[in-house]
């Protein structure tokens, strides 16, 4: 059974401004031509659909447009509520469009209830599992721990049980929204950390034939069985490098993958991070083909030149960063204030205020204990106003 894996699409999102909604509306598109091309038996949505909770309308209506060509297809599409997402809104009326074969799982009650396909060598359940905030759904998973992996591993109970009650070798494919660890970040995804832990080991996947991920924006593969797609486009400049593409893969009657194909998707317009002089920049021919490409530029001028953001546009049309990171300057004093807390948990930064507020002193054991129940206090009440809006 072949499977198009895709995750993250963001919709509503802009890039440093610029509106992304054509391109958005341009990997739709694909999306439909390449279930049409390589024929495959189900599309599978890893969460993040919108980028937030009450997205603009022109979004809304995008994805609505999309509902109607993938019901179209006929082909059966599986999606998830992402941490971005309100999981209540995404799936009003899932119950009536799952008639149409759009199957949206948002509720983490039903993550053991899966939508069931067959083919020539038998069935395969596809579960649904979305975005779980901890706090929220401890008790609906009788969790230990208020903690990803903890409620993780407890929904994953649930699914391995329910697969255990089903007919020998029916293979089993898992949707999930969570921070996988072994996985690359980049700095568009928002924070989901819970008392500074935020990575869920692959092994809470075991037993299920394939994992589909979605929350990290580049594509990769934490094993054989368990990958991310990544983001169909490109949404801050740490993913200068990625190579934005879905997975198409295919299980055989023995739940084994014997495909895992990468699917390009478009690209509306390359992105560049340059670093030296502004003359050096402006001057370097070798810079000629970026000339088209956004741009995000960092000048290490000792002396900040002036107008640099016109002077850069002349011959970057697209650029749309400037920073300043002057040679010889030192480190602490060159970096921004966001450059020195990124890749800090917000349970760090709140123990290293304590030690600067007593002058060295750090917390002690009950009082990293406080701070990390504050954070999960906070994390809670704000899920819990989402999901009422």
């Amino acid at each position: 059974m072949k499977f198009l894996h895709t995750s993250d699409w963001h919709l509503g999102r802009s890039f440093h401004r610029v509106n992304m909604l054509g391109a958005q509306a341009d990997f739709v598109d694909h999306l439909v031509a390449a279930v049409r091309e390589h024929e495959v038996d189900a599309v599978l949505v890893a969460g993040d659909v919108y980028d937030r909770a009450v997205p603009p309308l022109p979004a809304v209506e995008l994805f609505d447009r999309a509902l109607h060509r993938l019901a179209e297809l006929g082909v059966p599409t599986v999606m998830i509520s992402g941490n971005h997402d309100s999981a209540r809104r995404l799936g009003v009326g899932a119950g009536l469009i799952g008639r149409a074969g759009i199957h949206l799982r948002t509720d983490p009650a039903g993550c053991a209830d899966p939508v069931v396909l067959a083919d020539v060598h038998g069935e395969v359940a596809l579960y649904g599992l979305p975005y779980l905030e901890p706090a929220l759904v401890k008790e609906e998973f009788g969790a230990e721990k208020v903690s990803h992996e903890a409620v993780l591993g407890a929904a994953m109970d649930r699914i391995r049980a329910d697969l255990a009650g089903r007919a020998p070798g029916t293979r089993s494919v898992v949707l999930a929204h969570a921070f996988v660890t072994g996985g690359q970040a980049s700095d568009s995804e928002r924070d989901i950390a819970v008392g500074g832990v935020e990575a869920v080991p692959a092994s809470v996947f075991d037993g299920v034939d394939y994992a589909a991920l979605g929350h990290l924006h580049g594509c990769q593969a934490i094993n054989e069985r368990v990958r991310y797609s990544g983001s169909p486009l490109a949404y801050s400049f740490s993913e200068a490098d990625h190579r934005k593409t879905m997975w198409l893969i295919d299980l055989d009657g023995d739940g084994a993958i014997t495909t895992a194909e990468r699917i390009d998707t478009p690209v509306p317009r390359d992105l560049s991070r340059l670093r030296g002089r502004l003359e050096e920049i402006l001057d370097d021919p070798t810079l000629a083909p970026r000339e088209d490409h956004w741009i995000e530029a960092t000048l290490t001028d000792p002396v900040r030149p002036a107008d640099p953001m016109a002077r850069l546009t002349a011959r970057f049309p697209h650029t749309l960063s400037l920073a300043f990171d002057p040679e010889g300057r030192e480190e602490h004093e060159a970096a921004s204030y966001a450059q020195r807390l990124k890749g800090r948990s917000d349970q760090e930064i709140a123990e290293d205020f304590v030690a600067h507020v007593r002058g060295g002193g750090t917390p002690d054991d009950a009082e990293r204990d406080v701070l990390r129940g504050a954070f999960d206090d906070v994390r809670a009440q704000d899920s819990r106003q989402e999901t009422a809006r």
